[in-house]
This record gives C-alpha cells, sequence and structure tokens, in this order.
C-alpha cells in the first residue's frame, strides 16, 4: 500500500535491542515530504491514475499479492502499516495486523479461526471480556469452550480432543499476575496440532516475546503500555505471514480499523516504550518490595517476589516483572475503599500501562455488578487492590502507599493471613 505515499521499510533485523527497535524499527529512513516523522494519512478512500493503475491494482490481488497501493480505508492505511511494521520486529513476527482495540483483535482472531462444532481452551485467568466473549458469544455459534487453570498443565493436556482448534493463554494474568509456562504450553499444543494464542499485554515486547518461545501468535491491548498515555484506543495481533493473511480478510469484511490519528499516537508512544517499561520495571518491583513488608498488607502478587507462585516460571522467561502489583489489606471492603481514597497521586481508573499511575479496587470497578458470593467465587475479594505503576519517582509513590497505609491496622500474624501459593482467578 505504500507506494509513493511511504517509502519502502528497511531491513532492520539487525536492530536486536530494544531500546532501538522502539524507535527506528519498521520505519523507513527516508518519509515524504523529508519529514522526520511519520505523516497522518488522513484518507478513507486512495484514487488511481487512470485504469491501466486499477486493472494492475486488482490483477496483484487476484494473485494474492500484496497491494503496492492503498483502495480503500477500511483494508489499511500507510501510517497504520508503519505501526504494524514497527510491533512485528519488536515481537519478532512476520507480520502484524491493528485493531481498533484489543478486544477487536481477540475477537476478529478468534472468529478467524473457530467454526461450528471447533472447541477452543482457555486458561481461567484470561482477562473477564475474554473469558465472556468465548463463554458466551461463542457458543450461540456453536463453539465449546473448556476453562483450565493457568498452571495446570496435565488438565491442558487432557482438556485437548479432536475438535480443539485453539488454546488461548495470557501471561501476566489479570489481577494476579499468573505466569504460564510458555514453551510447556506451546509444546502441547503442537504435538495436537492446535493453534495457540497468548494476550501479553500486561508483559510487553520489552518483558516477554512469546512468538521466540513456540506460540503462534500473539495480541496485545495497545491501549496499555504499548501507547503508554492513555490517550488512545487499539490493539494487535502479530504472528506468521500465513495467519495473519486470514485475519486481515476477516477484518477487512469485520471493519475493526484504527484510524489514522490513533495510528500516529501509538507510533509516537512505541518509540518511548523501552523507556518507559525498564522504569515501570523497577517502580512495580520496589512497590511489591516495599508492600510486602508491611503490616497492613496481607498478600502481595507480583512474580518478580519469590513468595508468587509463579516466582520460578517468571524468573525464566521474563525480562523484568511489570509495573501491576495486585494486594490484599488486613481490612474489608469499606476500610479498602477508605485506603484508595487516601492515595494522592494514582488516579482511580480500570486502565494500566500508561505513564501516570493508576489503582483501582476491582470488586467495585470491574466486578461490581457480581454479588460478594459471586466474587468470591472467582478469588475477587473486597480488599484486594491491583496498583498499576507510572513513571512517576518510585519514592514519591512508595511514601504515597506509606500514608495511605498508615490509616490500616497491622495483621495479628503475618504467617498466619498468608497464603502463599493460593489458586486465584480474575
Amino acid at each position: 500500500m505504500r507506494g509513493d505515499i511511504v517509502s519502502a521499510t528497511p531491513d532492520n533485523s539487525h536492530l536486536r535491542r530494544p531500546d532501538t527497535q522502539t524507535v527506528h524499527a519498521g520505519e523507513p529512513k527516508h518519509k515524504p515530504y523529508g519529514s522526520l516523522t511519520t505523516p497522518i494519512v488522513q484518507t478513507s478512500t486512495y484514487a488511481f491514475q487512470d485504469t491501466a493503475d486499477l486493472v494492475a491494482h486488482m490483477r496483484r490481488k487476484e494473485q494474492g499479492l500484496e497491494p503496492l497501493r492503498g483502495e480503500y480505508g477500511r483494508y489499511g492505511n500507510p501510517t497504520q502499516e508503519v505501526v504494524e511494521g514497527k510491533l512485528a520486529e519488536l515481537e519478532g513476527g512476520a507480520r502484524a495486523l491493528a485493531f481498533s482495540s484489543g478486544m477487536a483483535a481477540i475477537a476478529c482472531t478468534l472468529l478467524t479461526f473457530l467454526s461450528t462444532g471447533d472447541h477452543l481452551i482457555l486458561t481461567a485467568d484470561c482477562y473477564r471480556k475474554t473469558r465472556q466473549f468465548s463463554l458466551q458469544f461463542l457458543s450461540r455459534l456453536g463453539i465449546s469452550c473448556t476453562l483450565v487453570q493457568p498452571d495446570d498443565l496435565d488438565a491442558l493436556r487432557a482438556a485437548i480432543t479432536p475438535h480443539t482448534r485453539m488454546i488461548f493463554t495470557e501471561t501476566p494474568t489479570n489481577p494476579y499476575l499468573r505466569c504460564v509456562d510458555i514453551p510447556r504450553v506451546a509444546e502441547i499444543a503442537h504435538a495436537a496440532g492446535v493453534i495457540t494464542l497468548i494476550d501479553a499485554t500486561f508483559a510487553t515486547p520489552c518483558n516477554l516475546r512469546p512468538l521466540s518461545l513456540g506460540i503462534d501468535l500473539v495480541t496485545h491491548s495497545c491501549t496499555k503500555y504499548l501507547g503508554g498515555h492513555n490517550d488512545l484506543l487499539a490493539g494487535v495481533v502479530i504472528g506468521s505471514a500465513d495467519h495473519l493473511a486470514r485475519i486481515k480478510e476477516s477484518n477487512g469484511m469485520v471493519g475493526a480499523i484504527p484510524d489514522p490519528q490513533t495510528m500516529y499516537l501509538l507510533l509516537r508512544g512505541l518509540k518511548t516504550l523501552a523507556l518507559r517499561v525498564q522504569r515501570q520495571n523497577e517502580n512495580g518491583h520496589r512497590i511489591a518490595e516495599f508492600l510486602e513488608q508491611h503490616p497492613a498488607v496481607r498478600q502481595v502478587w507480583y512474580p518478580g517476589l519469590p513468595s508468587h507462585p509463579d516466582y520460578a516460571v517468571a524468573q525464566r522467561l521474563m525480562q523484568g516483572f511489570g509495573g501491576v502489583v495486585s494486594f490484599e489489606l488486613n481490612a474489608d471492603l469499606q476500610g479498602t475503599s477508605q485506603f484508595i481514597d487516601a492515595l494522592e497521586i494514582p488516579y482511580m481508573g480500570p486502565s494500566l500501562g500508561g505513564v501516570e499511575s493508576i489503582v483501582e479496587q476491582p470488586a467495585l470497578m470491574s466486578h461490581f455488578t457480581l454479588n460478594e458470593e459471586e466474587r468470591a467465587s472467582i478469588g475477587i475479594r473486597g480488599q484486594l487492590v491491583r496498583y498499576a505503576a507510572g513513571i512517576e519517582d518510585p519514592d514519591d509513590l512508595i511514601a504515597d502507599l506509606a500514608r495511605a497505609l498508615e490509616r490500616e491496622k497491622p495483621a495479628p500474624s503475618r504467617a498466619s493471613s498468608r497464603r502463599s501459593g493460593q489458586s486465584c482467578r480474575s
């Protein structure tokens, strides 16, 4: 599609380090009009020079070749394609496809590879809306779904049937940050001829590259760390050229496309991804260590702590452990709300991954419509807090947490209250 709008992207495969890739990967050295930044191509329709130009374009499509220029905005945009090229290189994939949101990317991918009578395996800690789409929407199409625990590989192997077409997992998970043994999952799936898809939003390509560990497809909510500034909605799927060609064909009909302005914002955000994630890794780790030693905190979930049930897996597979820390207070739902209200730096909201810290009480945010018994059945208790660290000074964040925790009474015994290795589901 680039034609004379954006020149061909050079081979940046020698740019191995994330700090360099986030700035340069996927972008041509020389851009239109001598611009240093990739332009926003704000158009819904692409005009042909003459009939010969039109026929040549259509013949390429007929032969299954990638178009050299644009045709209609639903099929792609030059600004979008630059973003896709950068994300493909960051993840080590052959191709990427951007979407209007993370859920659009997941939904379109599942609908591309699953048909009536097929079976999907989903790890139980996947994002709540992913589970709802799989269990409720896909079931209406005659697609069955089985949930297995993320650390139970025997259950995963046993759940595979002759009709299983895909295994969908997530790592780290939300909100308990469970980490899947990705190479083992890939090995089990490939032995059965099953496609693997993983949501690696919490990890980012800076901390984890699932494709290099045997996974077929990786998806991100670009709204979070990849965009990084809480100002856009977008998603992406990355993998082989063959798999992405099928997904692109599906989305040409579905139309869950991002707009050029959003792609420009995402491209700008990606250039600082490595720097931001490095700071958020540091902030998350320091906050987790502080909270684990505080008498007002009952338990902390952070994969960089030895107390986390998946610490060994995270140490083996991840380069860093992210900025999200989940923890429970020695308080009830109301006391936990008072703690959150006492925090001065983080915003209260439902997202994560941006430069600003964000805190939420899942029982009153993402799971508000459930009663206490329903929340407890899926591991969401009133005293649970999810803290998504931004890039602020870690000493300021910890001091702010310390002031808010002054309101909480210390536990009578940390040893009796800590439940190491318990199974938790979001």
